[in-house]
Order: structure tokens, then C-alpha cells, then sequence
């Protein structure tokens, strides 16, 4: 009998290695290797092949179009993150972290889709059918006609599906407990997420029902598994949040159906999650206007303008390196803004412990929010409040310049809906504001970092005489 080829797989990167190692030379991670069946799962080798392929017909790139036909799901919030509602014949991945509300919002979705008359099937895979039934009595949709089972076994889960009414939407609850007979492999691994990945966006595309995948996600906040699967969906969103806040965000960072980097709000209440249509309004309603290092930047989620409080605390530091701690925002950003400000503006900052903070666990990546970063430091190092009324935006050059930045006139809408009367940003910014944006608020241009030390400076010297 001849002997089974083995190969070791890392279960974090999904790199094959001749023998087992105690660490992964591709990732870096300790403990991930595990011995596979060579022949099993995807990309195994090419099987010996007795015919060869037949050819397809080739077109051209002129030709008539179809939009995709799209179902909405109910929830504002969320068909709003997906481009207007779940597309047919596609597969979307949910990731988060353990307990952020994955499976409440999924839950949620589809009674709200089967009320609608839509064919809603959830099969989880972690859950019984009692504590599924346990969460849809909290969330009081347990009269709402969603077809409910448990099953981890992917041949079984599409001969369910296959039997049945051909399925609007189906969720799986997660991916990384599904496994199917063509790998040998545990539950979890590389291999059989893969598999089973694929085998579910088949059939998708196949019935023209949309799949929801749910993925765990790694310590570093990625989702579990091969890299691949992302690859192979229509859409990946994420659900971020922190347990010690109500309020949850649902971000797109993949879909080829709408815009990407687009959010979704959520507050977490008893009887699950409530969409928030005015994140902004919920995200300062805490604000301590009077408090010095506050600063309200004005930012950009996907299309929607959103404004945020900066925090920033500096006190003078014990040690002799500095403390420098950063929630929600880039921590070398950080540094390069302390940079800008020693060396052309002359704030003497570096020497001080550093705190900084984007209040209600928003997390922000666009460089615009240097020019709010900046005033929260400068205002907490002097010690003086800035305008309660005034926000901030502006991406901030290695030269002390300040850059304009895209979506102007919808930030300043924004600011203006909400109250505020000032907007400190790039001259070339504001111009393009008061022009188009028809918003009751007051431009200031700032040309160079400079410029902001100043008026802040100013403030001081006026709050010092009276």
C-alpha cells in the first residue's frame, strides 16, 4: 500500500513547509504548523489529467450592462455599509471580535428579511438551536419565520440548502467551525477553511442566494484563516467596537459592489442593536466644551461626514524617555506631528508624556485629522480651551504646511448641521467651502502650522489679561 504524502501547513499564513518547525519562518508566529494530507483541500497540485480544457468564448468590453440586483435588508445602517442592501449571488464575510454583536446583527437581519417575505435559513455552527432561540426571544424577533439549524458539515449544510426553497439569504455562524469531507484536516485549519469558503461561495453564485460567512479574528484584529478567503468573497466587513462603550461600527474594507471604508453605527441596548443615523451627534454628546485639550475634528467614513473629539493630555514627564500612549489614532502620525511642531513652529513638546485619545472608540486613519491632533496638543500644552464652536481639519506637511484635503464641503455641512460656527483648515479647502458647501459656518484659512500656534498663543495671552 502506498504511504500518504504528508506537508505542514502554518495555520496563520497558510505557508508549506517540508517538516514541521516550532516557528513559522513566513509569519514570524510560534506554534502554527500542523501536518496536512498533501493531496487534500485546494491547491494541493495539479491532479494527472487524461483530457484537456475546452475553450470559451472571448468578448469584448463594449456590450450592455446590468446593475446588480440587490436586497435590502431593513436595517439603514447596514445596508448602507454593503452599497444598498445584500447583492444576489454574492458571499459576504463578518469579522469581529468575540461578543462585539456578529451574530446579534446577522440575527437581526435576517428576521427582518424573513418578516419581509424573503427566505432567510441561519445555521450556526458554535450554537444550539435552544440558545439561538434564547437570543431571538431577547431581541424579540422569535415570531419572525427565519428557518433555524446547527450543522458544521458543509455537504450537509448544501444538501439542506439544495432540498429546500432556493434560500434569499443564508447565514453561516462561522466559517471556522464548517468542514467537509474532501479534507482530512481538523475543524479550523487552513485547509478546511479554505474548502469550506469555497465550496459556499460556489454555491452562491450558483443559486443566486447571498451568503454571509462569519470569521473569527486573530488577536491583531485580523479574521482567522488563510488570507484567501477574503480574496474569494464579494465583501468583507468588519465590526469593530469596545466593550466598555455601547456603540458598535460595522466598516467595509472590501466590497466589489459598493464603496469600501464605508460605516455603519450601532448602540448596543438590551434588546440588541439600534442603528444610530447620527453618529456625529452620538459620538460629542459627552464633549466638556470648556476643557482644555479638546479638539473636534471633522472627518470622512466612506461617504458619510463624521465628527469626533480629540483628546490630548500633556503633562510634564518623570522619566527620562517620555510616555507616549495613542488610542484610536496612528501612533508614528503622532510622531511626526511632534516632530513638525518643535521644529518649525518652536512649541517645545517632545519632552513631555503624551496622552491621546479619539473619544467613543472610533478609530481614525485619514491624515486629515493632523490639524485637530495638533490643536488638542498645543491646547493642552498651554493650558487654554479652544473655541467650543470651531472644528478642525487639515493634513499637515513635513514642512509645517497645511494641505487641503477632499470632502470639504460635506465636512463643513456636517459641522454646521450639528452647530458649530468656526472651521479652521487649508486655505485652498476653504475657499472650495464657502463656495459649494452653502453652509452657515465661518472658514478660517491656516496656511502653516505656525499660524494655529499663533492664534492659540493669542488666546492665552487674552485669557492671561482678563
Amino acid at each position: 500500500m502506498a504511504r500518504q504524502k504528508s506537508r505542514f501547513v502554518c495555520q496563520n499564513c497558510a505557508a508549506v513547509t517540508a517538516q514541521w518547525a516550532g516557528r513559522c519562518e513566513s509569519c514570524g508566529e510560534w506554534n502554527t504548523i500542523f501536518e496536512e494530507a498533501a493531496q487534500s483541500g485546494i491547491g494541493a497540485g495539479p491532479k494527472s489529467a487524461t483530457a484537456g480544457g475546452r475553450p470559451i468564448a472571448l468578448t469584448t468590453l463594449a456590450g450592455a450592462t446590468d446593475d446588480a440586483a440587490r436586497i435590502a435588508t431593513g436595517i439603514a445602517e447596514l445596508d448602507r455599509v454593503t452599497g444598498g442592501g445584500f447583492v444576489q449571488g454574492s458571499a459576504v464575510l463578518v469579522g469581529g471580535d468575540p461578543g462585539i454583536g456578529k451574530s446579534t446583527l446577522l440575527l437581526q437581519a435576517a428576521a427582518a428579511m424573513g418578516k419581509m417575505g424573503k427566505n432567510a435559513i441561519y445555521i450556526s455552527g458554535e450554537e444550539a438551536i435552544a440558545q439561538v432561540r434564547l437570543r431571538a426571544q431577547r431581541l424579540g424577533v422569535m415570531d419572525a419565520p427565519v428557518a433555524l439549524g446547527a450543522e458544521t458539515n458543509v455537504e450537509t449544510i448544501l444538501a439542506t440548502l439544495q432540498a429546500a426553497d432556493p434560500p434569499h439569504l443564508v447565514v453561516l455562524d462561522s466559517i471556522q467551525t464548517l468542514w467537509t469531507d474532501r479534507v482530512e484536516s481538523a475543524p479550523g485549519t487552513v485547509s478546511q477553511v479554505r474548502t469550506s469558503a469555497q465550496a459556499m461561495t460556489r454555491f452562491a453564485k450558483k443559486s443566486g442566494a447571498t451568503v454571509v460567512l462569519v470569521g473569527h479574528v486573530t488577536k491583531d484584529g485580523q479574521i482567522a484563516g488563510p488570507r484567501v478567503v477574503e480574496h474569494m468573497v464579494d465583501a468583507v466587513l468588519y465590526f469593530e467596537g469596545d466593550g466598555s462603550h455601547q456603540y458598535r461600527i460595522l466598516r467595509a474594507v472590501k466590497n466589489r459592489y459598493g464603496a469600501t471604508d464605508e460605516i455603519g453605527v450601532f448602540e448596543m441596548a438590551a434588546d440588541g442593536l439600534r442603528e444610530v443615523s447620527n453618529p456625529s451627534a452620538l459620538f460629542l454628546n459627552q464633549r466638556d466644551a470648556g476643557a482644555t485639550g479638546s479638539a473636534v475634528f471633522a472627518g470622512m467614513e466612506g461617504t458619510r461626514p463624521v465628527l469626533v473629539e480629540i483628546q490630548a493630555l500633556v503633562s510634564p514627564s518623570p522619566l527620562g524617555t517620555p510616555r507616549r500612549a495613542v488610542v484610536g489614532w496612528d501612533t508614528n502620525r503622532l510622531s511626526m506631528v511632534l516632530a513638525v511642531l518643535e521644529t518649525h513652529c518652536g512649541v517645545r513638546i517632545a519632552a513631555n508624556d503624551i496622552y491621546l485619545n479619539v473619544a467613543g472608540g472610533l478609530r481614525i486613519t485619514e491624515p486629515a485629522a493632523d490639524l485637530a491632533v495638533a490643536a488638542a496638543l498645543v491646547s493642552s500644552l498651554v493650558d487654554v480651551a479652544l473655541p467650543a464652536d470651531g472644528v478642525y481639519f487639515g493634513e499637515i506637511s513635513l514642512s509645517g504646511g497645511i494641505r487641503p484635503v477632499a470632502h470639504g464641503p460635506a465636512r463643513l455641512r456636517e459641522a454646521a448641521k450639528l452647530g458649530f460656527a468656526t472651521a479652521m483648515t487649508a486655505g485652498m479647502t476653504a475657499g472650495m467651502g464657502a463656495a459649494e458647501g452653502g453652509a452657515a459656518i465661518s472658514v478660517r484659512e491656516l496656511n502653516s502650522l505656525g499660524d494655529l500656534v499663533a492664534q492659540v498663543a493669542a488666546a492665552k495671552g487674552a485669557a492671561v489679561q482678563n
